[in-house]
């Protein structure tokens, strides 16, 4: 039997996203290699959403404060959220996706996706459930699984094998899905690569989970920052059973508020259900006062999303040329959202020692690609939603240690 100190053991935070600066100043592992590098430290673990980069949405503050004013009935709003909210929330997730969305039934306002993340798999797993999961994949799916009593069953994404579509391994999930799995979980487009699942693979997912009678829960947080002539296929516009399906999104990532903590799940009604009573113990509903904020998503300002799209994907081609031109690095061009996920060449130090090297040496925080699987050891998450000039320079730096640290 597991222990409770083993059950949070294997949460492990040391190396996520955001608590890199809690870690010793020198590597674990033997001496670091050379000097320091110069140069303006940037946090590549997440998005850097000051005004001199990719600063919120306008108004968003503006609606904050205005539901300050509201008072009590915004502060207390029913646990799954604002119900005024939620209607014109579900409007536009129903245009955005393809599908109309009950907003009285069918969705739910949470404290970010994160917390929609926990709640929807805390709605449909039972201990000793089988959990099919894609890696690489979310750093977070694997661990909440775990700590659930689910048991996780990988599926391979082979994304550096095409330059189109995704590259999930469709005959291992099929044999998943045989295997009495019961629950599947992946994002769109996949975090932390980058790459956007094609219409025959969404369509395959759909049919299977469709004959096998597999929920699927599909994170879309980045499925609006899409880069040029890049489709999207919603799933829950493809499965002919929506009751199967749970779409998670919300606007922290390409809207630039991640401090409101807002997230929305909407689909299948029992499950939407399910997850208001969870997260009436967890957290009784998202912040009422962010909940406000909502207003501005999908409202933006005309011309808005398509700079914003511009600006990210500019920077992602000025890091790709950097990071290519290094020997034995490899590394597929994202279709959307704002992460790089190269591979490095044998390295002579063990992958977190290398990571722990760029913060100390070159200012750069990144994030170990065993975070999103384990068989990831010779990969780096870089979010690159970042001010250009600084991000461009400590990728420079980045890859001056990629060369002095490979054998």
């Amino acid at each position: 039997m597991t222990s409770i100190r083993d059950k949070f053991a294997r949460l492990g935070t040391d190396h996520a996203p955001g608590q890199e600066l809690r870690q010793a100043d020198a590597p674990h592992h033997g001496s670091l290699l050379g000097d320091s590098l110069p140069g303006e430290p940037v946090d590549f673990s997440h998005g850097d959403v000051n005004a001199d980069a990719f600063a919120p949405t306008p108004t968003a503050l503006d609606e904050f404060v205005a539901g300050v004013h509201r008072g009590g009935s915004q502060a207390y709003t029913e646990y799954r959220g604002d119900a005024k909210l939620r209607e014109q929330v579900a409007e536009r997730m129903g245009k955005f996706t393809g599908r109309p969305v009950d907003a009285a039934n069918e969705l739910i306002i949470t404290p970010g996706t994160q917390g929609a993340l926990f709640l929807a798999l805390g709605a449909t797993i039972h201990t000793g459930d089988r959990v099919a999961i894609v890696r690489p994949d979310y750093f977070a799916n694997r661990k909440v699984v775990e700590f659930l009593g689910g048991i996780v069953v990988p599926v391979r994404m082979d994304y550096l094998s095409r330059r189109e579509g995704a590259g999930i391994d469709l005959g291992q999930l099929k044999e998943a899905f045989r295997s009495g799995v019961r629950t599947f979980l992946f994002s769109n487009p996949n975090n932390p690569t980058g790459v956007v699942y094609g219409a025959d693979e969404i369509t395959a997912i759909a049919e299977l989970a469709g004959r096998y009678g597999v929920t699927v829960i599909v994170d879309q947080l980045y499925s609006r920052l899409l880069y040029s002539g890049q489709q999207f296929i919603h799933l829950r516009a493809s499965s002919g059973d929506a009751s199967q399906v749970v779409t998670i999104m919300g606007p922290s990532k390409t809207e630039s508020l991640s401090g409101y903590r807002l997230g929305v799940a909407f689909g299948a009604a029992p499950i939407i259900e399910r997850m208001e009573k969870l997260q009436a113990i967890v957290s009784l509903r998202a912040p009422g006062y962010s909940q406000s904020v909502l207003r501005t998503w999908f409202a933006e300002p005309e011309g808005w999303l398509q700079e914003r799209i511009a600006k990210h994907e500019a920077l992602r081609d000025a890091l790709l040329l950097h990071v290519r031109a290094v020997p034995g690095v490899v590394a597929r061009t994202p279709q959307a959202g704002s992460y790089l996920f190269p591979g490095l060449p044998e390295m002579r130090v063990p992958l977190h020692t290398f990571v722990q090297a760029l913060r100390v040496q070159a200012g750069a925080i990144v994030t170990p690609g065993t975070e999103f699987s384990p068989d990831a050891t010779r990969s780096v998450r870089l979010n690159f939603s970042q001010h250009h000039a600084r991000a461009v320079a400590a990728v420079q730096r980045m890859t001056e240690l990629i060369v002095r640290y490979a054998k």
